[in-house]
């Protein structure tokens, strides 16, 4: 990190903990063509993402003692379409969650609408007028836990039944990521899926590392345990990245999460 002044919006060193397994992980499956490791600190470009949501400023109006915007904006873009800023979402609500003494994926979920006018230049094909409240323009579904954290959130035209977000957003969080799943022209998934695919172990030798361990455990284990049993450093950021990996691999069917925390290889 650069010896700037910080602004209110940057993170601290403790947040910072939490998120940059993810984004160092993200950077070595991306290496540069060139082999160039980047001119501008990453945590300075998470801190202008930061500063920009919370000022609300214009790309080109980022202060001089920050990564440029042509950076920041690239970064922005990379995370958004791949992923990668749901994935640091995810974590955090599962951490929170668990720190609540909740299992780290909700059971229930509370799903709300509101519809609005939208802008001028909004292509008329994604909007609508919504029948009840007359308001012509697009809905957005918000899906919240019993904690009010965000689950899913869901924008489509204000003319969309709200069953139809709830199908939407139901299907957003158990697909996110899956670049296969259909989607219509306003970004609401049909009804009928597909047949989902069979459990892949992620590319990056991590995975096989985390597997040959539950291959010779005779317990279920935590994500310390696992470090420890891989030989990893045991710190916060590794305990986190080791957990972020258990949690994609119960996503997909290949460990099981038997109680809060606690993973598994499935029973036959």
């Amino acid at each position: 990190m650069s010896d700037r002044k910080p602004y209110k919006s940057d993170l601290s060193d403790e947040r910072w903990v939490l998120i940059e397994p993810v984004i160092t992980s993200w950077k070595a499956r991306h290496p540069s063509v060139s082999g160039h490791q980047g001119s501008y600190d990453i945590r300075d470009i998470v801190n202008a993402l930061l500063y920009r949501s919370r000022t609300g400023c214009q790309w080109d109006f980022l202060p001089h003692d920050l990564p440029p915007a042509g950076a920041v904006k690239y970064y922005f873009y990379k995370w958004r379409d791949d992923g990668t800023d749901q994935t640091i979402h995810d974590l955090l609500r599962w951490q929170v969650r668990e720190k609540r003494g909740r299992f780290a994926d909700p059971s229930p979920v509370v799903l709300d609408t509101q519809s609005l006018h939208a802008a001028a230049g909004v292509p008329a094909g994604t909007t609508g007028r919504d029948p009840n409240k007359k308001v012509p323009g697009r809905k957005r579904g918000l899906a919240v836990d019993v904690l009010g954290l965000v689950i899913a959130v869901v924008v489509l035209a204000a003319s969309v039944h709200d069953n139809a977000f709830g199908t939407a957003g139901r299907a957003r969080h158990r697909r996110r990521g899956d670049p296969d799943h259909p989607q219509d022209a306003a970004g609401a998934t049909r009804s009928t899926p597909p047949a989902p695919p069979a459990a892949k172990l992620p590319d990056h030798p991590a995975y096989q590392e985390i597997m040959a361990v539950f291959a010779v455990a005779d317990a279920p284990l935590r994500a310390r345990a696992v470090c420890e049993a891989m030989d990893v450093e045991i710190a916060p950021s590794s305990i986190n990245n080791a957990r972020l990996k258990l949690k994609r691999l119960t996503e997909r069917g290949i460990l099981v999460e038997t109680e809060q925390g606690l993973f598994t290889l499935p029973r036959p």
